[in-house]
C-alpha cells in the first residue's frame, strides 16, 4: 500500500498494466466467480494499494478503481459480469459481489480478412457500434431513467474483431462518414411491416420523419422515443390554418406539448470523439489488442515488422520501423512477465519461443491462459456487422470503389450468418437506394439509353426511352434527371424498329411543350418499375445542366406552401432549400414550394411542436388526417407493452 502525504491511500500503478492483471486473474479462474476480496488479493496493483480491504476507505478506493478498470475493459469488448454471492457465515458480514469474464453461451466466430477488406470493415464496425442497442433493454421491467444512455449498451467488440482483423483500428475512416454517423447520436428499434430495423437518428424530429416516411412502421424501443413521437402526432392534430389568420391572433405556443430537453435526447454512453478509428493510443489498449491477437493464433508465426505495422501503424522510414519494433518487443515482455512474489497471477499470458524471436525476429506464442475464448466476434455482433457492410454497399456514404469492396465482403460474411437473423439498419436521411438505382447508375456511367416503365402520381404506368444524366437527392428522395428528346441526338438507323416508334412519338409530344426544360424529365427513382439498358455505338451529346437548375424544374409543378413557427431562428427552418422567411409575431412565417405532398406532411408532423399553422388548407387537412390516422392505429408502445 502506498501512502500519500495526507495519509490517504494512493493507487499504485507503476507499470500501467493493472487492466492486464485483472484480465489474467479472471481468465485463469474462469468459470469460477471471484469475490471483490479475492480480486484485490490476486491483482498485484490492487494488493499493493489496498491489501486485505481491512477498512471502509480501502473498500471504497478499491471499488472505484476496479469499476473504472472494468468499464475500460468493457469499452474495448471484454465484459465482466457480476452477481451477489450467496450468504455464508464465513463472509464475516462482508457483502462483496463476485465477478467473472462474460464469454456468452455461443463460441466466437473467427474469419480471415484480407488487407483490402480492412478499410470497409473498419467503417462497418464504426457504423455497427453506433447502432448497437442492448438486446435486454427491451425486456427490462423497471423504469429507465430519461438520462440513461441508449447508444451503445452492449459490450463493444472492438478487441474481439481486432484479434482476427489486426490493424483494423489503424484504418482511417472517411471524415464525411464519421460526421454522418456521429451526428445521429441515438438509436431506436423500428418495426417496419414486421421487419425490425435499427435506426440511428439525430433527434426526435428526425426519427419521426423516418417513421412517417415508412407507412405502417412503429417505434418498438426505447419508450422515450415512442412517447416523443406520440406527442408530435397530438400536436399535429392541433395545427391551425394560416388562411385568414391575422398577425395579432396566432395560435398558442406548443410549449406545453414539448418543453425543455427532449426526453429521448440523452447523452451517448461512450462519449467518443469524431476520430478516424475507435482505437486509442494508450499502451494498455495496444497490449490488449496484441494479447487477443496472439491468443487467437497460438502457435502461428508473425514477424516483428508485421506486428509493428498492424498494431502501431505504417512506418515512414527505418527509424520509425526500429522504434515501432522496440515498442512491440516491450509489449511482449510485459505480456510474459511474472509478478515478483510469484504468488499473484501477474500478466504472464503466454510462453514465447524466445530463441526464434531473438534470432529471426519472429513471434510465436503458446500456452495462453484461455483468453482465446475472447478472440473473434459473437454471432450476434457478426449479424449486425454483416448488416452494416451491406448497408454501406447500398447507400451513398462511400465512394463507388469502396461500395464494390463492401458488396464483395458482404457476400463472404453472410455465409457465416444464419438465414433470417441479420438485422436491418438505417441512418435517417441515408436510406438504401431504390431497386432501380443500380441500373440507372450503370446507364449514366456507360452513357447508355434506358428503356423504362414507371408510374406517375396517379398510379398510371408509362414507358419511355431516355438518356439518364444525373442522380440527386432532395428531401430524402432519390431523383434522376433524364434527357427525353433522343430523336435529334441519336442515329435512328442504329436502333431497333420498335424503339424508333417510341422515340419518335416522344419527340412529337415535346413540340407541344414550352419552357427550356421541356426536353428533361425529373423522376423519382422509386417510381421506376422496370428498366433495361440500350447500348449505343457512340456517346450522346447531351447538354450539361447544373443540379440546381434540375431542382428548380422538378419544383415547377410543386405546391406553394407556408408554415408559421412559434419562435425564430429554428434549425429545421434554416435547412429548408429555397425557403423565404419573414418575421411573424413572436415566430416566423416560412414560404416554400413543396414538390412532394407526402414529404411536407411528414415534415410538419415531425416538427409540430414548433409549427402552429399551415397553408394551404388542403395540405393542413392532409397533415391532421395523417396524424389522426397514426393515432387511431394505437399509441406507440415499447416491446414490453409499457
Amino acid at each position: 500500500m502506498t501512502e500519500g502525504t495526507n495519509g490517504r491511500r494512493r493507487f499504485s500503478d507503476k507499470w500501467g498494466k493493472h487492466e492486464l492483471d485483472v484480465l489474467a486473474v479472471l481468465s485463469s479462474a474462469f468459470p469460477q466467480w471471484l469475490t471483490s476480496r479475492q480480486i484485490a488479493q490476486r491483482v498485484k496493483a490492487y494488493a499493493d494499494s489496498y491489501g486485505e480491504l481491512a477498512d471502509q476507505a480501502a473498500k471504497a478506493a478499491f471499488a472505484k478503481q476496479f469499476q473504472r478498470d472494468r468499464a475500460k475493459l468493457a469499452a474495448m469488448g471484454i465484459a465482466i459480469e457480476s452477481r451477489q454471492p450467496e450468504y455464508s457465515s464465513k463472509s464475516e458480514g462482508q457483502d462483496f459481489a463476485s465477478y467473472r469474464l462474460q464469454l456468452g453461451d455461443e463460441p466466437r466466430v473467427r474469419l480471415r480478412f484480407e488487407q483490402d477488406d480492412l478499410p470497409v470493415l473498419a467503417a462497418a464496425n464504426y457504423l455497427a457500434r453506433s447502432v448497437s442497442i442492448s438486446q435486454s433493454s427491451e425486456h427490462q421491467e423497471h423504469h429507465t431513467s430519461r438520462t440513461s444512455p441508449r447508444v451503445p449498451q452492449m459490450p463493444v467488440p472492438g478487441l474481439g474483431l481486432d484479434s482476427i482483423a489486426p490493424g483494423l483500428g489503424t484504418q482511417p475512416i472517411p471524415d464525411a462518414l464519421v460526421k454522418v454517423i456521429d451526428s445521429r447520436r441515438f438509436a431506436a428499434t423500428v418495426d417496419d411491416n414486421g421487419e425490425h430495423i435499427n435506426v440511428a437518428y439525430t433527434d426526435s424530429d428526425d426519427l419521426a420523419m423516418f417513421v412517417l416516411g415508412h407507412p405502417g412502421s412503429s417505434i418498438v424501443s426505447p419508450q422515450e422515443a415512442a412517447d416523443a413521437f406520440s406527442r408530435r402526432l397530438h400536436a399535429a392534430t392541433r395545427l391551425q390554418s394560416i388562411d385568414g389568420a391575422g398577425d395579432e391572433k396566432l395560435p398558442v405556443q406548443l410549449s406545453d406539448i414539448d418543453s425543455g430537453k427532449d426526453p429521448c435526447e440523452v447523452n451517448r454512453k461512450d462519449g467518443r470523439k469524431s476520430s478516424a478509428s475507435f482505437q486509442t493510443g494508450s499502451e494498455v489498449d495496444r497490449r490488449l489488442r496484441l494479447m487477443l491477437f496472439l491468443s487467437a493464433h497460438l502457435g502461428e508465426e508473425f514477424s516483428m515488422n508485421e506486428l509493428a505495422e498492424r498494431f502501431i501503424g505504417r512506418v515512414r522510414d527505418d527509424d520509425d520501423l526500429k522504434r515501432f519494433v522496440n515498442t512491440i518487443h516491450k509489449d511482449i515482455n510485459t505480456l510474459t512477465t511474472v509478478s515478483d512474489d510469484g504468488e499473484m497471477a501477474g500478466s504472464q499470458f503466454f510462453d514465447i519461443d524466445w530463441n526464434l524471436l531473438e534470432t529471426e525476429g519472429i513471434v510465436s506464442a503458446t500456452n495462453s491462459l484461455g483468453l482465446e475464448r475472447l478472440a473473434g466476434v459473437s454471432p450476434q455482433y457478426l449479424s449486425l456487422l454483416t448488416a452494416s457492410v451491406s448497408y454501406l454497399a447500398h447507400s451513398p456514404l462511400l465512394p463507388d470503389s469502396s461500395r464494390q469492396q463492401a458488396q464483395s465482403l458482404y457476400l463472404r460474411l453472410r455465409q457465416h450468418v444464419e438465414p433470417g437473423v441479420t438485422p436491418w439498419l438505417s441512418l435517417t436521411g441515408y436510406e438504401l437506394e431504390p431497386m432501380s438505382f443500380t441500373i440507372v447508375k450503370r446507364a449514366i456511367d456507360t452513357q447508355s439509353m434506358l428503356d423504362m416503365e414507371y408510374t406517375d402520381g396517379a398510379g398510371r404506368t408509362h414507358r419511355k426511352i431516355v438518356s439518364p444524366a444525373k442522380i440527386f437527392v432532395d428531401e430524402g428522395v432519390y431523383y434522376v434527371a433524364a434527357w427525353t428528346d433522343l430523336y435529334h441526338v441519336i442515329d435512328m438507323n442504329a436502333i431497333a424498329d420498335d424503339l424508333k416508334e417510341i422515340i419518335t412519338k416522344q419527340s412529337e409530344q415535346l413540340t407541344h411543350m414550352k419552357g427550356e426544360h421541356r426536353q428533361w424529365q425529373v423522376l423519382r427513382l422509386a417510381r421506376i418499375e422496370h428498366a433495361q439498358l440500350i447500348e449505343i455505338p457512340q456517346p450522346l451529346e447531351i447538354p450539361d445542366v447544373p443540379i440546381s437548375r434540375l431542382r428548380e424544374w422538378s419544383f415547377d409543378n410543386g405546391t406553394a406552401a407556408a408554415i408559421i413557427t412559434d419562435r425564430k431562428h429554428l434549425s429545421f427552418v434554416k435547412s429548408l432549400p429555397g425557403a423565404t422567411v419573414e418575421d411573424f409575431g413572436s415566430g416566423e412565417k416560412v414560404h416554400l414550394t413543396v414538390s412532394s405532398d407526402s414529404w411536407f406532411v411528414a415534415f410538419c408532423i415531425s416538427h409540430a411542436r414548433h409549427i402552429t399553422a399551415v397553408a394551404p388548407e388542403t395540405l393542413r387537412t392532409m397533415i391532421v388526417a395523417r396524424a389522426e390516422r397514426e393515432l387511431s392505429l394505437g399509441e406507440p408502445t415499447s416491446a414490453n407493452g409499457k
